[in-house]
């Protein structure tokens, strides 16, 4: 039979410390105090707890004092702070520390209630480590010292609430980090809701981002879930959120700090409960300077920042990248295995990869599908060549213009889509004949069609 779970209260307001204990035990959750750091100290190193609510205002110091010292000595036990109405710095200061999450008074009971069952989830999984993966994987995989590192950062970051803002050049994985953080935490078992900010046209954003109600405006047939809404209760990924129009920038503040959105057309707010995560990878304190990014919203989603190194500097992981993402692509596209020879893993230590781990698996994609015998030679690489495209198009035509809110990748797929599937046409479908046409191998033509999902 398991222990019951117990939680430390630590407040000198006797009215507080009674609705947090009542609030507990109706919870059927056990509950014990202090009333001042002293006591507290002595509390936490005597008694094991699954988690310390902690007011900032002590009669002989800091809560602040309190989140710092359980971060250094019980790093599993989450602590969280409770904090005067509009002591925002305060509470953003207490999660930088370590804390969990904040509760603001006057206390909402509801968001209470939701603060302690997240919490207590963090110190169950940092006890049966039912959620515990390899962070490196974050980044796809990596031995290097930076990534060591950055996969140490991850596992503290997870069982935070804290926003964290990631950084990093394109390609690097950003993304990957951020669903790691999502996978560790107390949210694992919640949607994870990845938004290219840069990818919605700014008539839709709000829409797209808050939802809207049947008949708000022409075209609206029926009820939207917004992305907060699709994320309540888990994880809202912002990529490129340096992208966002200033005016949307105003309305994702308020929906950050109040918790609340309120759908187009919709007479009431919804509240939602997401953690915020967003990446961009462009110098965000450069864009507050210049105007161009909300100086209050960058403080909100960059409460913890996290670096993703660049592939240049851990050159060391190339080895074991290179081995993973052969064999997913060799699972994805169901061939075999390429390896590569020594002059065509000498060159790929030796080139420097401005796209990062982004361009490595876009390099080996097209060397898998060009090798011949399953081993891919220096020539298959071709690092030296400045065409990204896999292929180019036959009888030089004039492209269209990438449509507004279609992705570079899917508009570039689309283009391929056509020039193979002309190819097949033109040879009633004989693949052999149609990779002749288009220059390239049987080989290459097999996967590409698996690619690009033509039967």
């Amino acid at each position: 039979m398991s222990l019951p779970q117990r939680v430390l209260v630590i407040d000198d307001e006797p009215d507080i410390r009674e609705l947090l204990e009542i609030t507990l035990m109706r919870m059927g959750i056990e509950s014990f105090s202090a009333v001042d750091v002293h006591t507290a100290y002595k509390a936490i190193n005597e008694q094991d707890v699954d988690l310390i609510l902690t007011d900032m205002r002590l009669p002989d110091g800091n809560g602040l004092d309190i989140v710092r010292y359980v971060a250094e000595s019980k790093p599993t036990t989450p602590i969280a702070v409770i904090t005067a109405h509009g002591s925002m710095d305060l509470a953003i200061e207490s999660m930088k520390s370590g804390a969990f999450d904040f509760v603001s008074k006057p206390i909402d009971i509801h968001k209470l209630r939701q603060l302690i069952n997240q919490a207590l989830k963090v110190k169950q999984q940092a006890e049966t480590k039912k959620h515990e993966v390899d962070a490196n994987q974050a980044v796809n995989l990596g031995n290097s010292e930076p990534m060591k590192k950055l996969s140490a950062k991850i596992k503290k970051l997870a069982v935070s609430q804290a926003p964290v803002f990631i950084s990093g050049e394109s390609g690097t994985g950003k993304e990957l980090a951020a669903r790691q953080i999502h996978q560790l935490g107390p949210r694992a078992d919640g949607a994870f809701i990845p938004v290219n900010c840069g990818a919605i046209p700014s008539e839709l954003m709000e829409s797209e981002f808050f939802g809207h109600k049947k008949g708000a405006f022409t075209g609206a047939t029926e009820d939207k879930q917004g992305f907060f809404q699709a994320a309540d209760g888990g994880t809202l990924f912002l990529d490129e959120v340096a992208d966002l129009p200033l005016t949307m920038q105003v309305k994702l503040l308020r929906a950050i700090q109040e918790k609340k959105v309120r759908p187009i057309g919709a007479q009431s707010e919804v509240e939602v409960d997401v953690r915020i995560l967003s990446a961009s990878h462009k110098n965000l304190d450069q864009m507050v300077e210049s105007g161009d990014f909300r100086q209050d919203l960058f403080y909100r989603i960059n409460v913890i920042s996290l670096n993703i190194p660049p592939l240049r500097e851990r050159y060391e992981d190339i080895p074991l990248l290179t081995q993973n993402m052969l064999e997913r692509i060799a699972k994805n596209y169901e061939l075999p295995v390429a390896t590569l020879d020594s002059a065509a893993k000498k060159s790929l230590q030796y080139y420097g990869f401005p796209g990062n781990v982004r361009e490595l698996e876009n390099i080996l994609e097209r060397a898998f599908a060009m090798c011949e015998n399953d081993v891919i030679t220096e020539d298959d690489l071709n690092l030296n060549s400045n065409q990204n495209n896999l292929m180019s198009q036959p009888n030089s035509t004039v492209l269209a213009e990438r449509p507004e809110g279609v992705s570079l990748e899917d508009y570039l797929m689309d283009i391929e889509r056509t020039v193979v599937e002309q190819a097949l046409d033109a040879t009633r479908w004989n693949r052999t004949a149609a990779a002749k046409k288009l220059g390239i191998t049987f080989r290459a033509l097999r996967y590409r069609l698996k690619k690009l999902g033509i039967d």
